[in-house]
């Protein structure tokens, strides 16, 4: 990486760099850190108060559905507020009967997920407690805390880590990086919504690269946010664009520009596309020897995915609204509507159930 007018790095740079990265790491982990807790302390809050009231004015299990209803009309973009969570919470309340015990223990280190898996495959306060702090100690992945209890390590290994200390647990540990996304985490503090898109994004940008070359019929794969740059004649400037996906067929000879989008369809998504199937039929193509390039938009929402295709070579950005409309010899370069939109609901559908 170079500034304007320089060819080399200074002296130093790549250590600061890294010494930069590794601080944003750190004061991200932090904060998610100081929201869990919080979070912690509300959930276990909620279920005191359910658990007392259970026990000394006798409340059934109608009213956990009753809250569960009226918290979720009151907070509909949260999680947090099913009636299993609830009972989660207050099964978290029956375990450690004191905040303290709760918040200020290894297991108030840990995300709201794997204190669940605590509840579920564990009986004693003893057993939860030692599993709490081998996962606070070592950084585990729920996964991983799943796996230690099937294997049941505490038998094996027979003492809870000794050397447990107050200290943050590693930015790039397996735990660090699943509390960073917890989304208790970020529903709580209003974030959600842009975490939950950019992780799904990239899990269906890795889907639809394997998927493209799979069922692409001689498709290989060019790059992943690839930098399209076209200089502006008027000002001077230079305006750059990334490809989220870029391939090229073999067999056809020509470009496929796969572009996704993870929310709401809006008409600029089809602009866009057009737009970027011009650059790099105007950049890359040979027009001597490559056929024209194509492109596909994939936009998955709540109300399922849609999928539109572009030709260059039109007078307009998107040429056509289907598969079939396309040209033969290019419909023979792709992927059918269908199957892509299979693959994107298989993928997220993949996600919930995990």
């Amino acid at each position: 990486m170079t500034s304007p007018g320089q060819d080399l790095e200074p002296v130093g740079y790549a250590e600061l760099l890294a010494e930069l990265k590794a601080r944003v790491r750190a004061t991200r982990f932090r904060a998610a850190r100081a929201a869990n807790t919080e979070v912690l302390r509300l959930y276990w809050s909620v279920g005191r108060d359910i658990l007392d009231r259970q026990q000394t004015a006798g409340w059934g299990s109608k009213v956990v559905s009753s809250l569960a209803a009226d918290l979720q009309r009151e907070f509909p973009d949260q999680r947090g507020w099913s009636r299993s969570n609830l009972l989660y919470m207050r099964r978290a309340a029956e375990a450690w009967p004191t905040e303290d015990e709760f918040v200020q223990r290894p297991v108030g280190r840990l995300p709201w997920g794997h204190v669940a898996t605590l509840l579920d495959r564990l009986k004693t306060r003893e057993e939860r407690d030692w599993y709490a702090a081998s996962a606070a100690e070592y950084g585990w992945s729920r996964p991983v805390l799943e796996h230690q209890i099937k294997a049941d390590l505490r038998r094996a290994v027979g003492a809870a880590p000794t050397n447990f200390t107050e200290a943050l647990e590693a930015p790039d540990s397996e735990l660090a990086q699943q509390l960073v996304k917890d989304p208790y985490v970020f529903e709580h503090l209003g974030l959600l919504e842009r975490v939950a898109e950019r992780d799904v994004e990239q899990a269906l940008m890795d889907r639809l690269q394997d998927t493209m070359l799979e069922l692409g019929r001689g498709m290989a794969f060019v790059g992943r946010q690839v930098r399209l740059s076209v200089p502006d004649d008027a000002s001077g400037q230079v305006e750059e664009f990334y490809v989220d996906l870029l391939f090229f067929h073999v067999l056809q000879l020509r470009y496929v520009v796969v572009e996704l989008k993870v929310g709401k369809f809006e008409p600029g998504h089809i602009g866009q596309l057009g737009t970027y199937v011009a650059i790099v039929d105007d950049q890359m193509r040979q027009p001597e020897i490559h056929a024209p390039t194509v492109g596909i938009l994939l936009v998955t929402g709540k109300a399922g995915a849609t999928v539109r295709y572009a030709l260059a070579g039109t007078r307009v950005p998107i040429a056509v609204a289907d598969y079939q409309g396309l040209p033969a010899d290019a419909r023979g370069a792709l992927p059918s509507a269908a199957e892509l939109e299979a693959v994107i609901e298989d993928e997220l559908e993949h996600r919930t159930d995990g």
